[in-house]
């Protein structure tokens, strides 16, 4: 596994540039750096997944000394970063986040946050995605991420991790005393049970929807990393760029492998 240096920090996040999770992530970073660079949406992304913009141009807004903002996707300020912002000098590690709201189970296929550490990892940069869990009930305890996300980019930093890796954390939706400790997940499954689709009429009488999340049911054997945050202990999940099934790739091999040509 390679050394992580925290020498230079990118911090992006898919909930666009003025996000209060940002402003912490970076505050975050600082205990860490005195190079921290800052290259985020220009408006919110989420649920942007690892999306890029193909069919339209790009624009990126220098903000501030170090700090600029994209017209476009998460992935999109992740490879203008890098191959651009950032390029004479590379950082050695990407902080993604905090989100508003959990990045659980299947969330991670439609997360913007995470793919800013999936993108920064397949760019050869340690990445780490952050996110907040919230409750309907509670206001967003923006607190908890503030006062654990150090303590868990430090133990990350000494432990180590391999280079086709990303790490996705996530905070329970409860204050900081009533944290229990930090578990090394696995990447949790729900059965969603029906869609939320909410459907309205605009003024002038057409219809258009909203996407909502539908009631959720846990799948056996599958509920780690949501387990973990209901139970109130914060999720570490590292999650692998190889999305290759080994066991069914060998299974496969022996019965639909032939050539055309003997």
């Amino acid at each position: 596994m390679a050394a992580i240096s925290t020498t230079r920090i990118l911090v992006s996040n898919d909930d666009g540039i003025r996000a209060p999770g940002l402003e912490i992530l970076e505050r975050v970073a600082r205990q860490f750096s005195d190079d921290v660079w800052v290259v985020a949406p220009e408006e919110e992304q989420s649920g942007a997944g690892h999306s890029l913009t193909l069919t339209r141009p790009l624009r990126i807004r220098e903000l501030a000394p170090k700090r600029w903002a994209v017209s476009g996707t998460p992935t999109d300020c992740i490879m203008m970063a890098v191959n651009k912002i950032m390029a004479d000098n590379l950082p050695t590690l990407i902080l993604s986040g905090v989100n508003r709201g959990g990045n659980l189970a299947e969330d991670v296929t439609y997360s913007g946050t995470v793919s800013v550490a999936m993108e920064g990892t397949l760019a050869g940069v340690p990445s780490i995605a952050f996110s907040q869990c919230i409750r309907p009930d509670m206001p967003v305890q923006w607190g908890t991420a503030e006062r654990f996300a150090p303590e868990v980019i430090s133990s990350l930093i000494e432990a180590g991790w391999p280079e086709d890796v990303l790490m996705n954390v996530n905070f329970p939706a409860f204050p900081a005393e009533e944290i229990k400790g930090v578990r090394v997940t696995e990447q949790g499954r729900r059965q969603m049970v029906g869609n939320n689709i909410e459907e309205r009429v605009d003024p002038r009488g057409f219809k258009y929807y909203w996407f909502g999340l539908g009631r959720e049911v846990g799948v056996p054997g599958h509920q780690q990393d949501l387990k973990s945050v209901r139970e109130k202990w914060i999720s570490v999940t590292p999650l692998h760029l190889d999305l290759t099934h080994h066991e069914t790739r060998k299974a496969l091999a022996g019965k639909i492998e032939r050539s055309f040509r003997d």
